[in-house]
């Protein structure tokens, strides 16, 4: 492939962005420095424990992968395998548990971009998994590679994305059994940050892992014990661990590499009605996945994930952003913590449409997230239609959101210089602080300034077009792509990339990967 085209078009975005780029939050770790919000008593958080060991020693998980089954039996668990069904003791728990760590940093191939995760860390990622795509321009359609490029380009493109979810859209145009390999490649190629491998069976984990350790110039055992890259397990709640998922967590956990276990626990419909009995299943679920990982290696890297809202009971439709999903937000983060474990969170909306509510959903959400000090705030740019859609303007929405709360994270500082008695002792009574030089001293940097967000009064804003937040969004993400630079690449290790990538298709040809 000829490089020199590619560089010459980033050259010359990267030339005219001139003074007029999109603001934005210069890149940095994101910290929350505040304490978490506790909405559950200690006592509370030790029902919902005891529940959970409850379901484990008697109710049991379904496991349908024979690896699974058989790293259970040999840790002592009973394993019925008529039904699949492994039921595991409260020591059994604790011993795993006691394996784990609290803390451990992601690092793709720009160690700039580092995931750090647990403790007070927190971290935004892309949308991941909706086979539709939408912008204002061009509609509803389904996923593509086109499509994925772009979107991809945009994360990287916004300081506030930390790292890429699994497939910001399924490239559908593509042959099932091998577009993650393509998918990998776009991530590596047009980011440099971590991303998400997808964990459907041991292969195409394997794939994700092994083009990472390509990227950073490292061999699998030197990734082994430094990780770069997570997928999600998600359970088929309530109680079922399918195989392909199984065999998935078995290989990330073999090769060193994160894990966040997510129970999918709608109330109503996959759980009960109840907060507390859907906490109580998630958690369940969340800690068979959380033994299992340190069955395969002890210190294996691992998050508690937690998805947990309800379903509107009149049409069962999914529902997200709701006083529910933000209540279980902050009450996860308690478990987590409970465990000593990394939180995985995530905030959404189930609007069809950029709109208000989507905005309000998803706000109310984040707010859940990053008051239970959620460490990977999954999901948090461009879910839209309950995850079913990748959208632009959705996307630029929520990178408004992030930031919001970025900026809100930053402690206030209160010194000296912030205090300001000499600039209060030199206005007048009934004056103002406009041309003091305190103020003219700090004017450009004292408040955040929006990306999206029109201040204008109501007669400019006529005058400029009368274009509302999302209209506003559709400029944005347009103007982002025409900055947006590729990340430089040694074409010895592109080359490699692309060798791998044709081998594997050869050996995959029509089967499973």
């Amino acid at each position: 492939m000829n490089a020199e085209p590619r560089r010459r078009r980033a050259a010359d975005r990267a030339a005219h962005k001139g003074p007029a780029a999109i603001p934005q939050l210069t890149a940095n770790h994101v910290r929350n420095p505040y304490p978490p919000m506790r909405l559950l008593s200690g006592d509370q958080v030790e029902a919902i424990h005891e529940a959970s060991l409850h379901i484990l020693e008697n109710f049991g998980i379904e496991m349908m992968s024979a690896r699974a089954l058989d790293l259970f039996a040999r840790a002592g668990a009973k394993v019925d395998p008529a039904t699949q069904t492994v039921f595991i003791d409260r020591g059994l728990v604790a011993q795993a548990l006691a394996t784990t760590q609290s803390t451990y940093t992601l690092t793709p191939r720009n160690p700039a971009h580092s995931v750090p995760l647990g403790g007070d860390a927190i971290n935004f990622t892309l949308v991941a998994g909706p086979p539709n795509v939408h912008d204002m321009e061009r509609g509803r359609r389904s996923g593509n590679m086109a499509d994925y490029r772009d979107l991809v380009r945009l994360a990287q493109h916004f300081n506030c994305i930390t790292m890429l979810g699994n497939q910001v859209c399924a490239p559908v145009e593509l042959p099932a059994n091998s577009r993650h390999l393509d998918t990998y490649f776009a991530n590596l190629t047009l980011t440099d940050k971590s991303f998400h491998v997808s964990a459907i069976g041991a292969g195409r984990a394997l794939d994700g892992i092994s083009m990472m350790a390509i990227a950073r110039g490292l061999t699998l055992d030197q990734m082994r014990d430094d990780p770069a890259v997570t997928t999600i397990i998600s359970v088929n709640s309530p109680r079922r661990f399918d195989d392909m998922m199984s065999d998935g967590l078995i290989a990330m956990a073999e090769h060193g590499q994160s894990v966040a276990v997510t129970p999918f626990t709608l109330m109503g419909a996959m759980s009960p009605v109840t907060l507390a009995g859907a906490l109580a299943q998630q958690n369940a679920e969340a800690l068979a996945g959380i033994v299992l990982t340190q069955l395969v290696r002890p210190g294996a890297p691992v998050m508690y994930g937690a998805f947990t809202s309800n379903v509107d009971m009149r049409s069962g439709a999914p529902a997200f952003g709701t006083p529910e999903n933000t209540k279980a937000n902050i009450a996860s983060g308690q478990l987590a913590r409970r465990y000593n474990l990394p939180y995985r969170t995530t905030p959404g909306s189930a609007s069809n449409a950029a709109d208000a509510q989507g905005a309000y959903e998803t706000m109310m959400a984040l707010w859940g997230a990053v008051l239970g000090h959620g460490n990977l705030v999954y999901h948090a740019a461009g879910w839209q239609e309950g995850g079913l859609t990748a959208s632009y303007e959705k996307f630029i929405i929520d990178v408004e959101l992030i930031q919001h709360m970025m900026e809100f994270l930053k402690p206030i500082e209160v010194n000296e210089g912030e205090l300001a008695l000499d600039a209060l002792e030199r206005v007048p009574t009934g004056g103002h602080f406009f041309g003091d030089p305190h103020t003219l001293e700090r004017y450009s940097t004292a408040f955040y300034q929006p990306l999206l967000s029109n201040w204008q009064n109501y007669e400019s804003w006529q005058e400029a077009g009368s274009l509302d937040s999302t209209a506003r969004a559709t400029k944005v993400w347009k103007k982002a792509l025409d900055e947006y630079v590729e990340p430089a690449m040694d074409e010895g290790v592109r080359e490699e990339l692309e060798a791998y990538v044709a081998k594997r298709k050869e050996e995959i040809g029509d089967g499973e990967p």
